[in-house]
């Protein structure tokens, strides 16, 4: 009976299967840029939107776990809240489910090669004669890709076919569906790719090696093992990570346990009530649909109460502390000023800092606070995010508010406004470049030469203004503070100015696109006002030197 089975050619079809899975991926998320991860982040405003937001992502992506690992990273970064990730990993396994209706409506019902060798071949020629256009070029590979999904499901369909007209699963031990489920969270964990899984668990359908139950334990285990890249992700990361990687784990888990035992129920459901009998693959696939509909349906109202739990079992480490303020008193106010702006210092330097591992800048010896009573710099970043530089600029502001409130005088007051304007415009320049990244990266992708020396150009910037801010910050006299500050500003002002002229030049000689000077000129705008607000918050933390002025004399906003 094994001699039957063609198992090189099910292995180059799995192989098939999973490069056009990896290529549709990468090709669709070069085609759509970073509105993606912009969709991600921004449209996660409540857990519905979340819920929508993951489903609709993943059915475009057909990956949940580049969706999953994309969430991972935003709650890391403290851009997302882990109510809210929840919510989008769940959306995202409703998402994936496509994925088997595709396939189930596709790739079982049409004669594959009238479909999948042209469009191979489409791509092929595509790639030839449009590779100069990236665009087009990513488009060609996203026609190879969706030829390859489908080309890699014929070899794995004709290889398994004259096996399964010699299997009599009469005689085959009956195990229990127990094994079979533990089968698809190994096969998932090793392929890494639940939609594999479930393109194996169709063939076999397909071909009557496995009855409906069967395949729906396999879906199952598929479920539960597509949390391991999750669960790989997390690793090392930080509580809120984990606490992400873990609701994904429980979501899968708990559901399958449930469903588990209704198996059963289901098949005879799926015979008798849908009278899909003759069609077992549309019923797995309406199965692996209701499975994560289920899932939704038990847990969603159930977030709150889900994140406490994770809260409990992977607590988070406050890991940033105020170093002057929490032991100063408010009611002196002589000593309250001068603490809160050592304190808003430290949150200057510190968010430059963890911009600068956005940016994989090397680290300089500033010396934030007094090391002995805390954590060493290196420890202090290790697992720093936007969270914990938002809770510290809220301690900073009550401070300031408790300092109001304790009726100093006009003169008093009018030295902490600079003070309190210089920790807010820390906290927009951390979220303005923080973002700004995968704007310098998309132009960095791009085919074209200007582009790619304005992309060199943007990071020297950040470099440049990185490394001076620290060497000001370490220098002992006040006097040379202010006349390298001045500097700074001066160079902030000049490369604005040479960047406008780059692009203007560039764009009269064609050597760029509209769309693309635009881009570069958003770009130079945040990155300049960014600079600028840099400069004048440190410039109102420093004693003794007078507002920065612009080249015509008239002074600058501190943003």
């Amino acid at each position: 009976m094994w001699e039957l089975f063609d198992g090189w050619k099910f292995l180059a079809g799995l192989g098939i299967f999973l490069f056009g899975m990896f290529m549709m991926e990468e090709s669709i998320k070069l085609l759509a840029g970073r509105s993606f991860k912009i969709l991600i982040r921004r449209c996660t405003e409540s857990r519905f939107k979340g819920l929508l937001t993951g489903f609709v992502t993943t059915a475009i992506l057909q990956s949940s776990s580049a969706v999953s690992l994309m969430v991972l990273a935003f709650v890391g970064a403290g851009l997302m809240s882990l109510a809210n990730a929840v919510a989008v990993l769940m959306g995202a396994m409703v998402g994936t489910t496509c994925t088997a209706w595709i396939v189930a409506l596709i790739g079982f019902k049409l004669k594959i090669d009238v479909f999948a060798l042209p469009l191979i071949g489409l791509g092929g020629l595509g790639l030839i004669f449009f590779s100069n256009s990236t665009r087009y070029v990513n488009i060609s590979k996203l026609l190879i890709a969706f030829g390859f999904l489908f080309h890699g499901l014929d070899f794995m369909k004709t290889s398994v076919e004259a096996f399964a007209s010699g299997v009599d699963l009469s005689q085959l031990p009956n195990l229990g569906l127990w094994v079979y489920v533990l089968v698809g969270t190994i096969m998932t964990a090793a392929m890494q790719s639940s939609s594999a899984t479930i393109a194996i668990i169709l063939t076999a359908l397909f071909s009557g090696i496995i009855d409906f139950q069967e395949g729906a334990a396999l879906v199952i285990g598929a479920n539960v093992g597509t949390t391991v890249t999750v669960l790989l992700g997390a690793i090392g990361g930080i509580p809120a990570k984990k606490q992400t990687a873990l609701s994904s784990l429980l979501f899968n888990a708990v559901t399958g346990l449930i469903v588990y035992p209704l198996i059963p129920v289901m098949a005879w459901a799926s015979q008798n009530i849908l009278h899909l009998s003759d069609q077992p693959v549309l019923g797995i696939a309406l199965f692996h649909t209701l499975f994560n509909l289920l899932g939704v349906l038990i847990f969603f109202p159930w977030i709150t109460a889900m994140v406490h739990l994770l809260h409990r079992v992977y607590p988070e480490k406050q890991t940033v502390a105020t170093l002057y303020i929490h032991n100063t008193s408010p009611k002196v106010p002589e000593a309250a000023t001068t603490a809160l702006k050592n304190e808003v210092l430290h949150q200057l330097l510190l968010s430059l800092r963890y911009l600068g591992k956005r940016y994989k800048l090397k680290p300089s010896q500033i010396q934030m606070g007094n090391q002995a009573e805390g954590p060493s710099v290196e420890e202090e970043l290790k697992e720093l995010t936007h969270g914990d530089l938002e809770h510290l600029h809220a301690e900073i502001f009550t401070f300031y508010a408790l300092i109001q409130a304790e009726a100093i005088e006009a003169e008093e007051a009018l030295q902490l406004e600079p003070i309190i304007r210089s920790s807010r415009s820390m906290m927009n320049v951390v979220r303005n470049l923080y973002d700004l990244r995968m704007e310098i990266d998309d132009i960095g992708r791009e085919d074209n030469t200007f582009l790619h020396q304005a992309h060199a150009e943007v990071l020297a910037r950040i470099t440049r203004l990185w490394h001076t801010i620290e060497e000001i910050a370490l220098e002992p006299r006040a006097e040379m503070q202010e006349e390298k500050l001045h500097l700074l500003f001066q160079s902030v002002e000049e490369e604005d100015k040479a960047f406008i002229r780059a692009n203007a030049g560039a764009i009269s000689r064609r050597e760029i696109r509209e769309q693309d000077v635009t881009k570069l000129l958003m770009i130079n705008r945040l990155l300049t006002q960014s600079s600028r607000m840099v400069v004048l918050s440190l410039q109102n933390l420093i004693p003794l030197t007078p507002p920065l002025r612009s080249a015509q004399g008239e002074q600058k906003p501190a943003a």
